[in-house]
């Protein structure tokens, strides 16, 4: 069975937009991730994963390309440089993190 790797590549921040539509205009960018956090998931804690451990609004947009790949298939076939990898990002509109998700076939990482 492929695990995968979920990477925090960005993290954006839209003030005009939070100013003009949050409650709290001040909002500033996502407080739960950092740039370079790395979470690597197996079969095992897929339908875990968004009991507390991971954002909701994340997880909701990522975990089918997470479920995709750890079931072996193709993430974005003809849209990425690599069928075994994808980029999205949470749906949080006015501050959005953007991961790189992976699939590591078995013998990929070094075990």
């Amino acid at each position: 069975m492929a695990k995968v790797k979920v990477t925090v590549i960005g993290k954006k921040c839209f003030p005009d937009l939070q100013e003009q539509y949050l409650a709290d205009p001040k909002a500033g960018p996502c407080t739960l991730f950092e740039v370079g956090q790395e979470f690597v998931f197996d079969g095992h804690g897929f339908q875990t994963m968004n009991e507390g451990r991971f954002c909701m609004e994340a997880w909701d947009a990522i975990s089918r390309y997470v479920y995709a790949a750890l079931q072996g298939g193709s993430i974005m076939r003809g849209w990425t440089n690599d069928e075994k990898m994808m980029i999205a990002c949470c749906n949080d509109g006015t501050r959005p993190v953007i991961f790189r998700i992976e699939r590591i076939d078995e013998g990929e990482d070094g075990k």
